[in-house]
């Protein structure tokens, strides 16, 4: 791994870290390549079950790198569009990662960092933390993270922050959905823990399953998710872990696939 990403894999955790603490862990062109390198990988291993996403130093993303966004001044239309492009398929590589992902936030998450939270599934926050979309500050608009943070917040909270680019709490963070939990920083390694317990004790397969559920129901019509929930859930009753989950429930013991 380079020196902007570092990837440890333990007893089915992958935890990715942004490991540029002296720039805020700040977006570069390595460290988007790096990403999605990584969670591409992750995608395909069967060794990993859940991955954290975290941040060296005291910031978990500040956003893009200063002297990236400089070098920007001097490119084309086109090579603005490659960036661009090469930054919404790392998101979107986190995004579709068939494995929970869980961002643990602290310091802050600005921008991009804020992107990030919206595409992990589970996001949970130091109450410390602060937040914002912050790219018209910069005569900039949060395009690329759009498609991901409309979702988790909605028109109505997105068009407010959107526009005023305003750093907001951890606590309204979590009013508006971008993360779910808020703990004090002292506890949040123990919030992070919880829930991978919590996913621990979940079938895999169902795990990811249940995940492209919410993708193909929020990316279809209501006749077409009708087919897909019934036959999600068809084929998920015949498999095998569904099998071991039920009959474990009628037989009062743990199921074999939940970690003890």
């Amino acid at each position: 791994m380079s020196d902007s990403i570092t990837l440890a894999v333990a007893d089915g955790i992958a935890r990715v870290t942004l490991a540029r603490p002296v720039v805020r862990n700040a977006f570069n062109a390595e460290v988007i390549e790096q990403l999605y390198e990584v969670f591409t990988g992750i995608t395909a291993s069967d060794e990993v079950r859940a991955v954290v996403l975290a941040g060296e130093g005291r910031v978990f993303c500040g956003g893009a790198d200063i002297n990236w966004m400089r070098a920007s001044l001097d490119l084309s239309f086109e090579a603005n569009l490659g960036d661009a492009e090469r930054m919404s398929d790392m998101f979107r590589a986190i995004d579709n990662c068939p494995k929970p992902v869980v961002a643990r936030i602290h310091g802050a998450a600005l921008g991009g960092g804020a992107g990030l939270a919206a595409v992990c599934d589970i996001a949970i926050a130091a109450d410390d933390a602060i937040f914002g979309f912050t790219e018209v500050k910069l005569g900039l608009i949060p395009a690329v993270i759009s498609p991901f943070v409309l979702p988790k917040i909605g028109a109505s909270h997105a068009r407010a922050l959107f526009l005023t680019g305003e750093r907001f709490s951890a606590q309204r963070a979590k009013e508006i959905a971008l993360v779910h939990e808020v703990v004090p920083a002292a506890e949040l390694d123990e919030a992070v823990d919880r829930r991978l317990a919590e996913l621990g004790s979940a079938a895999p397969s169902a795990v990811s399953a249940a995940k492209l559920l919410v993708h193909r129901v929020l990316d279809n019509s209501h006749d077409e998710s009708r087919t897909i929930t019934t036959r999600a859930i068809a084929q998920q009753r015949i498999g095998p872990e569904a099998q071991e989950g039920l009959r474990a429930f009628l037989e009062r013991r743990p199921a074999k696939f939940a970690h003890e």
